[in-house]
């Protein structure tokens, strides 16, 4: 039976070749939109890091300010906010805090490994406002802040790339880029380990990265205040806040942004095109329907005969009904087999760097939709050619 029906739909080839293009398109871009899916939803389930809820960034521009002014200025400034009762907590952070779609990078070698990585310049209060979790080890303290004091903090993933499964507290590391030898003291020591820091969202895939304490000459480059404020403060006490940072600096540019807002920003730039491609599949995939219905509509028309004779013979109503669901499922693998050609390129090339995994479940998933609006689409047209009378259908021929 299903020798017959390939030879059948393979003979009428020609004229289903406009809906064989439509399945094809269909498939391939289903494919490509599961694969977004899958990935970000993968990425999605693994934990964020840290808490941005009532968490507020201050930005200030020192408009030139010496900075053997700012680095003692900054130190008030955060003394001040401390002392507020709406602030539960305030660190300072370099330029890529987290939803601020910057990145700070580097690299960093074991000596035997090394690693492209995200760096966080920070102090030893960023653990406590934005309650990241130490799942080894400690986060920075007061004597990490001594001259000659090098500790780092790493994450899971730079972890796994640089010691795989062994131990990563108390290893040296240092800053390089690829082949490059320690120069003189250059070693930090690793001090405490974090599960994820996912500063470009929940979307993100978990990356290598670091964290380091801005003291002495580097103080400055950890300019961006974050505070964990009292739930409930509103906008009042932002605009106290940005009056009074005003007064203190003598006219530094003050601008506070909250990452709750953030995060909704870098969220929809992942969300977006999701939606706009899966608009675009479902379009598809009703034209698809639509030519479906079309065809076998038609057929059941030009061949009520062959549908009557079927009948007297005693073919069952659902043998009629399964030989034309049968037809369809055969015209969609026509289409199938060239979108799984091209589609099966993906994971063997690896394109785009996504495991392999991503795109086999995106061509699972996409294979087994099209098969199903096939099915549900050719059922009812399928079954009212079961209803056909034979006597009837013989009289008309």
């Amino acid at each position: 039976m299903l020798r017959h029906l390939f030879k059948l739909m393979w003979n009428k080839k020609g004229s289903h070749t406009l809906l064989i293009v439509e399945i094809l398109a269909s498939f391939l871009v289903l494919f490509g939109v599961m694969s977004l899916i899958v990935y970000n939803l993968g990425n999605y389930r693994q934990p964020l890091g840290f808490d941005y809820g009532n968490v507020w960034v201050v930005s200030m521009d020192r408009n030139g300010t010496p900075d053997s002014l700012a680095v003692p200025m900054l130190e008030q400034i955060k003394t001040r906010m401390r002392n507020y009762p709406q602030v539960a907590s305030a660190a300072w952070f370099s330029f890529n805090t987290p939803f601020s779609m910057s990145t700070m990078g580097g690299g960093v070698s074991s000596g035997t490994a090394h690693a492209k990585i995200d760096h966080y310049k920070t102090d030893v209060d960023l653990a406590r406002t934005l309650n990241v979790p130490v799942v080894e080890g400690r986060w920075f303290d007061r004597s990490d802040e001594a001259p000659g004091a090098r500790t780092v903090v790493i994450n899971q993933a730079l972890k796994k790339a640089l010691f795989g499964d062994e131990p990563a507290l108390g290893k040296r590391i240092f800053f390089s880029d690829a082949g490059e030898k320690p120069k003189g003291n250059a070693y930090y020591r690793v001090v405490g380990l974090v599960e994820h820091f996912k500063s470009f969202g929940e979307f993100e895939e978990p990356r290598p990265g670091l964290f380091s304490l801005a003291k002495g000459e580097s103080r400055l480059e950890a300019g961006k205040l974050l505070l964990r404020v009292q739930p409930g403060t509103d906008a009042n006490f932002e605009a106290q806040l940005v009056k009074d940072l005003g007064a203190m600096t003598d006219g530094w540019a003050t601008e506070v942004s909250y990452l709750e807002n953030q995060r909704r920003n870098v969220r929809n730039i992942t969300l977006v095109p999701v939606i706009i491609f899966l608009v675009v599949s479902g379009f598809l995939l009703i034209n698809v329907a639509l030519g479906l219905f079309g065809i076998l509509n038609v057929s059941i028309a030009k061949r009520r005969s062959e549908i009557g004779l079927r009948r007297a013979v005693g073919a069952t109503g659902r043998a009629i009904s399964r030989q034309f669901v049968g037809e369809m499922w055969v015209l969609t693998t026509f289409g199938l087999v060239i979108g799984l050609v091209f589609a099966l390129q993906f994971p063997l090339m690896t394109v785009f760097g996504l495991a392999p995994g991503v795109y086999l479940t995106a061509i699972l998933i996409a294979t087994l939709a099209i098969y199903a609006i096939v099915t549900a689409c050719a059922y009812y047209p399928s079954r009212l050619a079961a209803t056909i009378p034979p006597a009837a259908a013989l009289h008309e021929e």
